[in-house]
């Protein structure tokens, strides 16, 4: 073979594999959740379904700790974020109470929680809630859990909470990404 003939023949086979990679369908690497601890992973027979980004606030008020009415925390409010996809365009949005998850096509639900399990000083710790049945037509009809992992910031505030600053509210911002199942 020549040198003439074995270029020839090397363009000829590059340009079938960039045609036949051309008309593949580009692969979208699936959320793996296999480093998350098993409390938080979703059972078996559920797919990903959407991925999404959440970037907020977390409303905090000092109250009286239940049975001890001389001791005082900071208690869990509700969250106000908005969900955004891996693209950066807002698909919808994350409120409460009660935890809501809202498609901006209107569709939303709420969940109930299932497992936590901690992902670091400084942030709230990672969350696997079930979806109950979705209001309304859309996106968020047949999702079954809600993961929320990667999470940074969102604890409560390091402000003191005491008699006298009892009922102040404290809003921290926080970061997550949620990840939306449904059966397969």
């Amino acid at each position: 073979m020549t040198s003439r003939t074995a270029t020839a023949s090397i363009s000829v086979l590059a340009v079938a594999l960039l045609a036949a990679c051309g008309s593949m369908s580009p692969m979208t690497p699936s959320y793996s959740q296999a480093s998350l601890p098993p409390a938080v992973q979703v059972p078996t027979g559920n797919k990903v379904a959407m991925e999404t980004m959440g970037s907020g606030d977390i409303t905090y008020q000092c109250s009286a700790k239940k049975d001890m009415a001389d001791q005082f925390e900071w208690v869990f409010v509700g969250p106000d974020a908005k969900l955004m996809d891996r693209s950066g365009k807002q698909v919808g949005k994350y409120y409460g109470p009660p935890a809501t998850w809202e498609s901006m096509d209107g569709s939303k639900l709420t969940a109930t929680q299932v497992a936590v399990a901690p992902n670091g000083t400084g942030n709230i710790p990672s969350q696997l809630v079930k979806g109950n049945p979705a209001m309304g037509s859309g996106a968020m009809n047949g999702v079954t859990y809600i993961q929320r992992v990667n999470t940074r910031g969102g604890v409560a505030p390091a402000a003191p909470c005491t008699s006298a600053t009892a009922g102040a509210k404290q809003v921290v911002q926080y970061q997550a990404d949620y990840i939306f199942y449904k059966a397969m």
